[in-house]
């Protein structure tokens, strides 16, 4: 095992922006175990008065969870929003081909939002809904006069939710999706629904479905752009088979690790190139390395509804998660001048940051990389430059590719001065060693060191063995703050605080 070595120069006086703490989302679809059994289970012991599972809700509020999507995802392009308040009658899911219990809607999100002090984000149905189906349940959420508002009082909500980001649809530009749509013909929907939601609150933060796409994004956003806030980008990519197998290959996973920060720039370019860069900001709503195992389920014919249990095999999400997501957290950070939210999907269950079973909990890897970045990086992103050695490994197509080795991100406090340094190492065998140089106060200081890792690329938490990847804490007695060095492990991620 040999020890490579990088350089990160820090320039202190060179602020490039501040990142939005909405990065740190989360994302909620009725899908699999992630609503019922998951974040909301009133049969539990372990829930409260409003049946939603406490354990859950502290972990959510331990990494200061500061936004939730919902309800979808491909469940929202036929969801009936006005069935899911008041008298409630289970129906037929087309997304995901089971009854929906249809116990947990608008009135139950609102509520799981207020109990994690989490901001409410609702994606919209724009495939079999209306623009006036949207306009409507703005009024229910946010308005106190009118028929919904009045409909939202009777269910016992007297003062409005002011619900104050929304989504128009949910990837309805692909196939898939119930009420797919052209470019043009989204382009001008889009332009209807985004009139008639403002209309009914003007205040409200709107995002509309997209990717990464000149063509798609030129139609949409020359239509419509006046009335959006944000658009809303999506990425997974590693996927399961349709036997419910998950991919294990760390390098070729690792291969991957900066494809979310090429779609980012992409949509940057194109932003800026239809002149809407400064006024809409990416949404980058959902998103994961593992897509989710749904085999069948959005096609014709016979859907293997037992294979979706596969998703709750924790052994499936390991130190590759790990690094992946400090990578994608990182390249938010890089540019936080566009990106101001992403939604981790999903919140529970399935390829989620937690696992619930009848008895607790299991914090996955991820959750704590969402730990190191919510609790020990800090607003400002300071302007820094990395020299690192990269390595080889064969992608998922066979080919070669030369990955770095080292990822790093500098955050700085800008009350109290406290810098947060973020270091992924992406090698699944070697350690390197970094030197940090051009922090503003020479002398002697100390840090602290807090790095998730496992015992090897393929450690994860279970039942069993809850803490097999933790967070593992260390003090560091630096001589001189201008220019240390810091070691850092194998398929790992380091967050170092100075004061």
């Amino acid at each position: 095992m040999s020890k490579q070595q990088a350089v990160l120069d820090i320039l202190p006086e060179h602020v490039d922006g501040r990142r939005d703490f909405m990065i740190f989302g989360h994302f909620l679809e009725h899908f699999h175990r992630q609503i019922y059994g998951g974040v909301y289970d009133p049969g539990s012991p372990l829930a409260d008065e409003n049946g939603f599972r406490r354990d859950v809700i502290e972990a959510l509020r331990r990494i200061k969870t500061p936004v939730i999507r919902w309800p979808g995802g491909c469940f929202v392009s036929a969801y009936p929003w006005k069935k899911g308040v008041g008298r409630r009658v289970p129906y037929y899911d087309k997304a995901w081909r089971v009854e929906e219990p249809n116990t947990f809607g608008t009135d139950e999100f609102v509520r799981l939002c207020r109990e994690v002090g989490a901001a409410p984000f609702i994606c919209t149905n724009a495939g079999t809904g209306s623009p006036e189906d949207m306009s409507d349940w703005v009024e229910y959420c946010n308005l106190d006069i009118g028929e919904w508002a009045a409909l939202r009082r009777a269910n016992g909500h007297d003062k409005p939710f002011k619900v104050p980001y929304w989504s128009i649809g949910n990837e309805n530009w692909g196939r898939g999706e119930m009420g797919a749509k052209t470019a043009d013909e989204w382009a001008r929907y889009a332009h209807e629904s985004a009139k008639m939601m403002k209309r009914a609150d003007h205040e409200i933060e709107l995002s509309v479905a997209s990717i990464p796409d000149l063509d798609w994004n030129s139609k949409v956003l020359r239509e419509t752009g006046d009335l959006l806030d944000w658009v809303s980008i999506h990425g997974y990519w590693s996927f399961a088979t349709d036997d419910g197998v998950f991919e294990k290959s760390y390098d070729q996973i690792i291969a991957r690790a900066f494809d979310p920060e090429e779609r980012i720039v992409t949509t940057k370019h194109i932003l800026g190139s239809l002149g809407f860069l400064g006024k809409i900001r990416i949404a980058f709503d959902e998103w994961n390395l593992r897509g989710w195992c749904h085999p069948n389920l959005m096609m014709f014919g016979s859907a293997d509804h037992a294979v979706i249990d596969k998703n709750d095999i924790n052994s499936n999400y390991n130190m590759a998660d790990a690094v992946f997501t400090a990578c994608f957290l990182n390249s938010c950070l890089r540019h936080c001048d566009v990106v101001g939210m992403a939604n981790f999907s999903p919140v529970v269950n399935t390829v989620g940051a937690i696992f619930t079973h009848e008895d607790g909990i299991v914090l996955r890897p991820t959750y704590h990389v969402f730990d190191l970045f919510a609790n020990h990086s800090y607003e400002e992103i300071v302007h820094s430059a990395l020299r690192t050695p990269s390595f080889t490994v064969e992608a998922s197509d066979g080919a070669s590719q030369s990955v770095r080795q080292l990822d790093a991100v500098v955050t700085r406090d800008p009350a109290t001065g406290k810098v947060g340094i973020s270091l992924v190492n992406l090698h699944g065998e070697d350690a390197i060693t970094c030197r940090i140089r051009g922090l503003d106060a020479s002398g002697p200081g100390h840090a602290t060191v807090r790095t998730v890792n496992g015992a090897s690329v393929d450690a994860f938490n279970d039942v069993d063995q809850p803490e097999a990847v933790a967070i593992e804490e260390k003090s560091l007695d630096i001589e001189n703050r201008g220019d240390f060095s810091i070691d850092c492990p194998a398929h790992s991620v380091t967050v170092l605080n100075l004061a």
